[in-house]
């Protein structure tokens, strides 16, 4: 630790605000973190089967007893602190960056970070010490003081978020590591930001939500596809009325991973594979659903209130490992049981649908669906078109090219921006570094985290119970009823 890092006050856990619901939550109460390590993921188990544990047998649990168990989490227990929805974050001149997670995603997302004025990365930690080291060159080489370095074991991102010069810490880990660095966080009096999902089960989602509003410090989904390009576009023009009355959207996560699932060096041991040996659900809905939610004003005029789920047999993972794994492979121990395909419906109080899909184990060309329809037409992405009327009436796709004039202004204003995804990371860094600068309402909040993730357990206890619809909870506990900004935001004054 540097000589400048200040420790924070001690940090005070918080309950759980309930004991039921065990075949939502259940996990090994002595491991309340897990190693980053290959060993430990495999080894420990980590009480996350326990999505699936319990009195319900492999082939399915009965209806009455799935919706029991959703309906106890669902309901909201009394707030700890006051509401964050429209809370601003405090102006200040540098944003003090700390980054837990130098993986794939974390050494390329330290590039955008440095690339922004006002913004300065403190400290970097990563339980792989030479890839710690490799991102602190990167700082350097960036004109900015040598990080702390925090690599000494799969706990040391502690240290990190204790220091007293850090404002805001971004966490790039295995997703079974996000919901308790995102509450390390917060303890230590930061704001944090989480690449997706959030956390993996619906009691996480309540205690960030608690610890969100008890400590004022914001927790946020990373969700880079809100700020996709067409998605910005479709936005504005959503909240235009161009597509009249909003009736039905439709996002996904499909991309053919079983390659990269199986090398040994891409990710940082199996920890992505394995969750397909856990969980039956849709693993990754944030990509899909975030935009979507944007679109519909999902917790800011209308809210999300049930889920059903239906999946495939799980077959596509152990095709691949029987062509491509040699005998006596790891990956041979393994026993899939997520679904190649998952599909949800999600209702919201307005009475609209949306369709969710999750596909990560099978032949498919990358498609996000990315679809919007209401009363005067449809938006469709991949390719992308669209039909509006009055100016469509011939029943042919129209080019979406058209209306570059809906363009967000962050698309105007950075026409061609660095960085992965198309550009998508980059306007999401730059932004969320700009509202922090400024002082200004972040774009999504902790309630929207918590929605854009819930699919994760409750499409798993869905499928178990052969489709049957659950209770989304309202983690706004009735905010969502007051319409405010999101996305769609004006361009502030410097």
């Amino acid at each position: 630790m540097n000589d400048d890092a200040r420790p924070a006050p001690e940090p005070r856990d918080i309950p759980p605000h309930s004991g039921a619901a065990d075949e939502v939550n259940r996990q090994d109460p002595s491991r309340r973190s897990v190693l980053w390590t290959t060993a430990g993921v495999a080894g420990a188990g980590l009480g996350l089967g326990a999505l699936g544990a319990g009195t319900a047998s492999a082939a399915g649990r009965s209806a009455p007893d799935a919706v029991a168990a959703a309906e106890a989490v669902a309901a909201a227990p009394p707030r700890q602190g006051r509401t964050m929805a429209g809370v601003p974050f405090e102006r200040r001149s540098t944003v003090r960056v700390g980054i837990i997670g130098l993986g794939n995603r974390g050494d390329s997302m330290i590039d955008l970070f440095l690339a922004l004025p006002g913004v300065q990365v403190k400290a970097v930690c990563d339980t792989v010490r030479d890839k710690a080291e490799k991102a602190a060159n990167k700082v350097t080489a960036a004109g900015q003081p040598a990080p702390a370095i925090y690599a000494k074991d799969e706990h040391d991102y502690e240290n990190l978020c204790k220091r007293g010069d850090i404002d805001f810490v971004y966490v790039v880990t295995p997703w079974e590591l996000h919901f308790p660095m995102a509450k390390t966080a917060m303890l230590n009096g930061k704001h944090v930001g989480v690449e997706c999902p959030i956390a993996m089960r619906l009691e996480e989602l309540w205690q960030l939500v608690d610890l969100s509003e008890r400590t004022r410090r914001h927790c946020m989904q990373l969700e880079n596809c809100c700020y996709g390009k067409n998605e910005m576009r479709v936005l504005r023009m959503a909240h235009a009325g161009l597509f009249g009355e909003l009736q039905h959207g439709a996002g996904a996560y499909n991309h053919d991973l079983r390659e990269l699932m199986f090398d040994p060096d891409y990710y940082e041991g199996p920890w992505r594979r394995l969750w397909h040996t856990r969980l039956r659900g849709d693993l990754y809905p944030n990509h899909g659903f975030g935009p979507v939610a944007n679109y519909m004003d999902v917790n800011r005029g209308d809210r999300v209130v049930s889920i059903s789920s239906v999946g495939t047999t799980p077959l596509g993972l152990a095709a691949y490992r029987e062509e491509h794994m040699p005998a006596g492979d790891p990956s041979w121990k393994e026993s899939y049981i997520g679904a190649d395909r998952t599909i949800s419906l999600v209702q919201t109080a307005k009475g609209r649908v949306i369709r969710l899909e999750h596909d990560v184990s099978s032949p498919h060309p990358y498609s996000r669906i990315n679809s919007l329809g209401g009363t005067k037409g449809v938006f469709e992405d991949y390719p992308e078109r669209i039909y509006l009327e009055p100016t469509n009436t011939n029943h042919q796709w129209d080019d979406f090219r058209k209306y570059a004039e809906w363009d967000h202004w962050l698309w105007k204003e950075h026409a061609n921006p660095p960085g992965g995804h198309g550009g998508m990371d980059y306007i999401m860094v730059f932004r969320l570094m700009q509202c922090m600068r400024l002082g200004l309402v972040p774009d999504f909040d902790v309630y929207d985290a918590a929605v854009w993730t819930a699919p994760v357990p409750l499409s798993h206890l869905s499928i178990k119970a052969k489709g049957v619809p659950l209770p989304i909870p309202d983690f706004t506990r009735g905010e969502w009823k007051k319409a405010r900004s999101g996305m769609d935001s004006e361009k502030p004054a410097e």
